[in-house]
């Protein structure tokens, strides 16, 4: 299943061996997690992949959108680095435009360059 996959995800890993993406994740809900998780999937699966799913936000940085449970919008920050998604932020969207603050914290992390 796993060479089916066009765009393998993996989660960014901070200096202390943390993954942020994978904790949020876990202080979700679980059919929160289910929900982000399929989108992922898909995107793994599916690329090339557009709206609504996906969107491109500049400087090398995607975005998976979900909506999850209680009309909330789940984002999930990415960047592709050697034929890999790299999940690098989640976070709730709580405004109609992603805070600067969310897109500041991936590209850092981006820029990293650790899985």
């Amino acid at each position: 299943m796993e060479d089916l996959k066009t765009l393998p995800a993996f989660f960014y890993r901070n200096n202390n061996g943390r993954e942020p993406v994978r904790d949020w994740l876990k202080s979700l809900a679980p059919e929160d997690r289910r929900l982000i998780g399929e989108d992922i999937k898909d995107v793994e699966f599916s690329r090339p992949i557009g709206m609504p799913l996906v969107r491109a936000m500049g400087n090398g940085l995607w975005e998976v959108r979900s909506n999850i449970s209680g009309g909330k919008i789940a984002r999930v920050l990415f960047c592709v680095q050697e034929q890999q998604m790299v999940l690098l932020h989640g976070f709730i969207k709580k405004t109609q435009k992603t805070a600067e603050q969310e897109l500041k914290l991936a590209l850092g992390r981006m820029r990293e360059g650790k899985t």
